[in-house]
């Protein structure tokens, strides 16, 4: 059974579109018998229903760091549709390519287009580890400034240059504009 977690008129990112939208009804989908709906979904305007999952609502969207433990980033490989296997063979990984899921879904995430990959498919490559690394190492870094911070008589002035730098560059990575 499902309850609606959001109400009519209020105000919502809608992740698929990317886009802010007021949600204009809550269509519920009765069951024959049952107290509670089975599903709720939302209409916003948009040409079609939406689920909870592809609405966020404004404090959601205010997040400003990312919690290892609920992102769960990693690299999938992808068959080539733009090239033959053989035609491939210089690559690091032959007849595939590196799509980084960031989302819930398999489907969501980063993509480099075709010929990107195939001009450097090293460059590539390490940009997906990278992205897919991305959550742990905002923790080193956040780890790192906190340290820095509460030991700063401890530390060599070289270890508190790079934690200043480390925290400018969370702050700058960090103020997410959603508007």
């Amino acid at each position: 059974m499902a309850k609606a977690l959001f109400h009519k008129n209020q105000r919502v990112y809608v992740k698929p579109v990317g886009t802010w939208a007021i949600i204009e009804r809550v269509v519920p989908q009765w069951v024959k018998d049952c107290d509670e709906p089975l599903r709720v979904h939302y209409d916003v305007g948009l040409g079609r229903d939406f689920n909870a999952n592809e609405l966020h609502t404004e404090q959601v969207a205010a997040l400003s760091h990312l919690d290892p433990e609920m992102e769960e980033w990693h690299v999938k490989r992808v068959a080539n549709k733009w090239r033959e296997d053989d035609a491939s063979a210089d690559h690091p990984f032959p007849g595939t390519h590196p799509v980084v899921v960031t989302g819930s879904h398999e489907g969501g995430g980063w993509r480099v287009p075709g010929v990107e990959y195939d001009m450097t498919p090293e460059r590539v490559e390490l940009q997906a580890k990278l992205i897919a690394a991305a959550p742990q190492l905002v923790v080193l870094l956040q780890r790192l400034t906190q340290v820095a911070k509460a030991n700063p008589e401890n530390l060599p002035d070289d270890v508190m240059e790079i934690a200043r730098d480390a925290d400018a560059t969370l702050a700058n990575a960090l103020s997410i504009d959603f508007n």
